[in-house]
C-alpha cells in the first residue's frame, strides 16, 4: 500500500480538536503533555514558549538598528540600546536580557549563553550571516537564532550593478585623477555594456535581481546556480549554464554565492584561466571565494582587465594590499546592504522575528532548534544521518546547469502514517540537498521553508510493508527528477537519479544506485564505477590508489549478471588527487566514474 503526503515542516496542529495541550512552563524551553485522542499513544513534545515575570520582556540591542526596527521592539518589550560592549560588560548584561540583537560586530559566544542563566531566548542578527553567533551553544541553552535575510536585497543587487558601470566606465579612477589636478580624457576610455554577456554565478535573490537589471541595461545574461529552476530563469530571459560554460564565455562576471567549503577559493587560477582574455569581475557576495592572489596575476596578465570588489577575504583588507591597490581595480568597504531603505528594512525583519519568538512563535528565519518529540528523535537518530548522507549523495550525482527542482522521498515501513514522523528526516534530506553548496543553516525549522525558497519541491511517499512495526523504517529511497546526472548508471529505469539506503547495525548503508543493488557503508568519501564485470577490475583500481598512498575501506560490487554491467563503490579515507582518478578511468573496462563526498 502506498500513501502520498506533502509534509510542512515547521509543526503546527492541523486539527486542534484531535489534540489537546496543558500549558505549564518553568522554563523557557520545557515540554509539555500531548494526549492524543482516541486512545492513542501520548507523546511529549519540546515546544518553545515565553514565560514573563515581568509584563514586558527585556530586549538588548547592542548595535545600531534602523529606528523603525527600534518603535516596533519598543510596543512589545523593554528595549536597552547599549552600542560597543566589551564581551565582558555583554556577558555582564546578558543575565537581565530575554533577548539580544547584533549585527556582524558583536560576538555572542558560548561564554555569553552560559552567562544568561538560561534567560536568554532569542538572539536577532540583523542581516544574513550568523558566523558571530555561536549556534551549537545557543541550542544547547535552549535560544532560538534568527536573521534577517531578505531586506537587503535590492540594496546588493543595486550596488553590484553601480560597481558594474563604474567598473565599465573607470569612474573611481577618473574621479581620483581629477581630484589630482589631472585630466586624462584619453586613459579613461571605457567599455560599453550593451550586447556584452554577463554571466550571474549565483542565481538566488540577489542573483536574479542583478540579472533583472542588466536585462535592462541592454546586456545578455546567463546563469550558474545547480539550484536555480530553469523555468524562473527563462522567465527573466536568463540561460542556466554549468560553471565552466559560462565564465568561458562571459564578458562580465558578477559573483553572488555563499561562502562554503564547496565554493571557497573557487575563483582560483584555473578558473581564471578557462576565461576570456579581458573579463571583468564584480564580488559583492563573499571575499573568500576568491582567491585574491590569484586575481592579481590573472590582473597583471591581463586574463582579468578589471575587478571591482566590495568583499574581501580579510576585512578590513591590509593597507599594503596588492589587490586593492590595483590601478584596475575599484574597490568599497563592504557597502552592499548600507542603504537607509534596507537599514530599516532589516531592521523591521529582525525586530517582527525576535518578537515572534518571544511570543512562542517559530520565525521562518530561524536557524537552530529543531523541535521534534523527544521518543522520536531517539528512535529515529541513525536514521537523520542515513537521510541527510543520501542528500548529498543523491545532489553530488546532478549534472552541472540542470537545476533541482522535484525531489520524491520514499519510506518503507510497517508503521502506519499517525505512528511515523517523518519530518526530521525530509529536513536532513533537505539539509543534505542544499546545505553543499549554500550558508544556510538547515533544520527541521526553516527547512521546508528554505525549499520553497530556491523552488525545490520535495513530495514524499510512504511504502507500507507487511510485518513487526518495531522497526520503524526499512529503507530510504531518495528521487531526483528531471535533470541530467555526471553518472548515467544513477538514472533508473524511469528516468530519475535515484539512491536508496537502509540502517544496519546503527549505521548507514547505501544499497541501490539506480537499477544497481548495492551493499556499502555510508562514510567518508565514494567511487562510484560502472565497469564491464571481469576479474581484476578490484585489484587495478586497488593499486592505483595504493600507489597513491589512499587507503580503500571498503568496496561492494553490485551486478546485473556476470560478465555483464557492474558497479563498483569504493569507501577512501581521503580525496585522490586528479591524476589518480584520470588513472581510474582511463583502465579500459571502466565506462564512468565518479567521486563523492558524503
Amino acid at each position: 500500500m502506498v500513501t502520498t503526503s506533502s509534509l510542512n515542516l515547521v509543526f503546527t496542529p492541523t486539527k486542534p480538536t484531535s489534540l489537546s495541550w496543558k500549558h505549564s512552563f518553568p522554563s523557557p524551553f520545557t515540554t509539555a503533555n500531548c494526549t492524543r485522542r482516541q486512545n492513542r499513544k501520548a507523546y511529549r513534545f519540546v515546544v518553545f514558549a515565553t514565560v514573563l515575570a515581568d509584563p514586558k520582556p527585556t530586549v538588548l540591542v547592542a548595535e545600531k538598528l534602523g529606528k523603525a526596527g527600534l518603535e516596533l521592539l519598543k510596543t512589545f518589550a523593554n528595549v536597552d540600546c547599549s552600542y560597543n560592549l566589551s564581551p565582558e560588560e555583554l556577558c555582564t548584561k546578558i543575565s537581565l536580557c530575554d533577548a539580544l540583537i547584533v549585527r556582524s560586530g558583536t560576538k555572542v559566544t558560548r561564554e555569553v549563553f552560559e552567562r544568561s542563566g538560561g534567560r536568554l531566548k532569542v538572539v536577532g542578527r540583523a542581516g544574513v550571516g550568523i558566523d558571530n553567533v555561536d549556534l551549537s551553544a545557543a541550542t544547547e541553552h535552549g535560544c532560538l537564532v534568527v536573521n534577517a535575510p531578505t531586506a537587503n536585497t535590492i540594496a546588493a543587487a543595486e550596488h553590484g550593478i553601480a560597481l558594474l558601470t563604474a567598473m565599465a566606465r573607470n569612474i573611481a579612477q577618473a574621479d581620483a585623477s581629477i581630484k589630482a589636478g589631472k585630466w586624462q580624457r584619453s586613459k579613461y576610455i571605457g567599455v560599453s555594456l550593451v550586447g556584452k554577456t554577463l554571466a550571474v554565478i549565483g542565481f538566488g535573490k540577489v542573483g536574479s535581481e542583478v540579472a533583472r537589471r542588466a536585462k535592462g541595461l541592454g546586456m545578455h545574461v546567463i546563469a550558474h546556480d545547480p539550484y536555480a529552476p530553469a523555468d524562473r530563469a527563462r522567465a527573466i530571459g536568463v540561460d542556466l549554464l554549468t560553471f565552466e560554460e559560462a565564465i568561458s564565455i562571459a564578458d562580465f562576471i558578477s559573483l553572488h554565492m555563499p561562502l562554503t567549503p564547496a565554493t571557497s577559493k573557487i575563483f582560483n587560477d584555473q578558473a581564471f584561466s578557462r576565461m576570456k582574455k579581458g573579463v571583468r569581475i564584480v564580488n559583492v557576495a563573499r571575499g573568500g571565494v576568491i582567491d585574491e592572489e590569484a586575481l592579481v596575476r590573472a590582473l597583471d596578465s591581463g586574463i582579468v582587465a578589471q575587478a571591482a570588489l566590495d568583499v574581501f577575504t580579510e576585512e578590513p583588507p591590509p593597507k599594503d594590499s596588492r589587490l586593492v591597490l590595483h590601478e584596475n581595480v575599484t574597490v568599497t568597504p563592504h557597502l552592499g546592504a548600507s542603504t537607509t531603505e534596507a537599514q530599516e528594512g532589516v531592521a523591521i525583519e529582525v525586530a517582527e522575528a525576535v518578537i515572534g519568538a518571544l511570543r512562542g512563535e517559530l520565525a521562518a528565519t530561524a536557524v537552530n532548534a529543531p523541535m521534534v518529540p523527544a521518543e522520536v528523535l531517539t528512535e529515529l537518530a541513525p536514521f537523520v544521518t542515513l537521510s541527510e548522507k543520501l542528500g548529498r549523495l543523491a545532489v553530488q550525482l546532478v549534472a552541472g546547469g540542470s537545476g533541482v527542482q522535484s525531489v520524491k522521498v520514499t519510506y518503507a515501513s510497517a508503521r502506519g502514517p499517525d505512528d511515523l514522523d517523518t519530518r526530521l528526516l525530509r529536513a536532513m534530506i533537505t539539509k543534505g540537498l542544499i546545505e553543499p553548496i549554500t550558508s544556510v543553516f538547515i533544520n527541521l525549522v526553516n527547512a521546508d521553508f528554505t525549499a520553497k525558497q530556491r523552488g525545490l519541491r520535495i513530495a514524499e511517499e510512504r511504502f507500507l510493508l507487511d510485518g513487526s512495526p518495531e522497526n520503524p523504517l526499512e529503507f530510504i529511497q531518495v528521487q531526483i527528477a528531471n535533470v541530467e546526472s555526471k553518472f548515467a548508471t544513477a538514472i533508473s529505469d524511469s528516468g530519475e537519479i535515484k539512491v536508496e539506503g537502509r540502517v544496519k547495525d546503527g549505521k548507514p548503508h547505501l544499497t541501490r544506485v539506480g537499477s544497481f543493488s548495492v551493499d556499502v557503508s555510508m562514510e567518508g568519501s565514494l567511487i562510484l564505477c560502472r565497469q564491464v564485470d571481469q576479474p581484476g577490475m578490484i585489484g587495478s583500481v586497488g593499486n592505483i590508489l595504493g600507489e597513491e598512498n589512499i587507503n580503500v575501506s571498503f568496496m561492494s560490487v553490485g551486478r546485473i549478471a556476470p560478465r555483464k554491467q557492474a558497479v563498483m563503490i569504493i569507501g577512501v579515507d581521503k580525496e585522490p588527487n586528479k591524476e589518480a582518478l584520470k588513472k581510474i578511468g582511463e583502465i579500459p573496462a571502466i565506462e564512468e566514474f565518479v567521486f563523492l563526498k558524503l
